[in-house]
């Protein structure tokens, strides 16, 4: 039995490569559109991009990157310099990167921080300088926002920031999620609930400044004259979550509690189960990101849910703008986040 070539029909004759009408003809969009997406036009709608890249893979198209880069002067590459790869929004950011890159033919790296000596952050900054094109770097943590700060000034660059305390100049190619408005809003929940106040699971900071998902619980606790605990600082993990659960477990007053991640929600909940603490009988529990696992624990868990793939395609997008000389987009917040009401919230106990 003979195997078939994917590059020949049934007749034997080798099929002409897929064009980008043949994409837009596919998708049933324009192939002003197709181009927009290739670019990684942040104007599209996530439904039309999602049908064209779709009709991309399908059909096979791809761009010959090395002819571009041969004429224009520029390489059609992108590294993004993280300290992780695995925790659910740098995975997502990684992915959006992915995705809009691909559709614009650029090729994509990754440099691993692993660590944040100035060092080590200085050399992997270099490795990535040196293999050519732009940089993305997530600063959610220390060894990143040292990264950030050491590109080279005249290396193309854009941050996946925590939310600034206020906008950043014009000179700051930043992008991030409203966290701050996330906070609150899955703050208010709780309290609107009965709960006389919500204990939280702080994730590591960036900075050594309050982080904005801190502001906006706290924000919400103000304003309802709720009294504020002090945070517990837990770690990215279930393990923190677990950690920090158990110590909360304790104390009865304890009636609901905010995790900066899903991650430590998960933690929390097997704390509170372990202590007898029925959930949400006797505490409510509330995560952050809601991250794909978070639907199908028992109890569903509350969150919040923030777009981290919208915000690796917005990164490119700017990256891209930049690298190509042409319109750039404006450091923006990428998605209002969504609350997501689901088992693990109800009123307090009596």
């Amino acid at each position: 039995m003979t195997g078939h070539n994917p590059g020949m029909n049934v007749t034997g004759h080798t099929r002409r490569p897929a064009s980008i009408r043949d994409v837009a003809t596919a998708a049933g969009v324009s192939y002003q559109t197709v181009s927009r997406v290739i670019n990684g036009h942040p104007s599209v709608k996530p439904s039309t991009r999602d049908r064209v890249l779709a009709a991309i893979d399908e059909l096979g198209f791809r761009r010959n990157a090395t002819a571009l880069a041969l004429a224009s002067g520029r390489s059609r590459a992108v590294t993004v310099l993280t300290a992780n790869t695995t925790h659910y929004g740098y995975a997502s950011i990684l992915q959006g990167v992915e995705e809009a890159a691909r559709a614009a033919s650029y090729a994509v790296g990754i440099g691993v921080l692993e660590s944040a000596e100035e060092a080590a952050v200085a050399a992997q900054v270099q490795r990535a300088a040196d293999a050519g094109g732009g940089l993305i770097v997530i600063a959610y943590d220390p060894a990143g926002v040292r990264a950030l700060t050491s590109v080279p000034a005249e290396l193309p660059v854009v941050g996946v920031v925590e939310t600034p305390a206020s906008p950043p100049g014009g000179d700051r190619p930043w992008v991030w999620t409203d966290d701050r408005e996330a906070a609150y809003q899955v703050t208010r929940h709780l309290l609107s609930l009965g709960h006389e106040t919500v204990h939280y699971v702080a994730i590591p900071s960036s900075t050594r400044r309050t982080s904005a998902r801190t502001s906006g619980w706290r924000q919400a606790l103000r304003e309802a004259g709720a009294p504020e605990p002090r945070p517990v600082q837990g770690s990215w993990g279930p393990a923190g979550g677990h950690t920090a659960g158990r110590k909360l477990a304790k104390d009865p007053a304890v009636t609901a509690v905010l995790c900066g991640n899903d991650d430590l929600a998960l933690g929390v909940l097997r704390a509170l189960h372990e202590a007898g603490r029925a959930v949400p009988d006797e505490v409510s529990v509330a995560g952050f990101d809601d991250a794909p696992h978070s639907a199908y624990l028992t109890p569903s868990l509350t969150t919040v849910r923030l777009d981290f793939t919208g915000l690796g395609r917005a990164a490119f997008a700017l990256l891209h703008g930049a690298v190509e000389e042409s319109a750039q987009v404006a450091p923006h917040p990428v998605s209002v986040p969504e609350l997501v009401v689901r088992e693990t919230s109800g009123r307090p106990p009596r």
